[in-house]
């Protein structure tokens, strides 16, 4: 599964744990990404994305249809 988000883009950060001592060593922050199910009524089928918990907000506000003219706008395919 890919770590981003075709909604909102949200990408991995990354960043260092910091240990007692204070010694660092490098870790990594990923996003909450899931893969969703929608019906895209304009196509008649179903699309499935890779959207982060906000952006699934997002889509849950705006609709479906809005998101995915939002993804394809970024140059993404769906």
């Amino acid at each position: 599964m890919s770590t981003h988000c075709q909604l909102t883009g949200r990408q991995p950060g990354f960043g260092n744990h910091v240990s007692h001592s204070h010694r660092r060593t490098k870790r990594r922050f990923d996003p909450n990404i899931q893969r969703k199910r929608y019906w895209l009524p304009s196509e008649g089928r179903h699309i499935r994305l890779t959207l982060s918990t906000k952006a699934i907000k997002t889509v849950d506000t705006i609709g479906v249809e809005a998101a995915v003219a939002r993804i394809r706008a970024r140059g993404g395919k769906v």
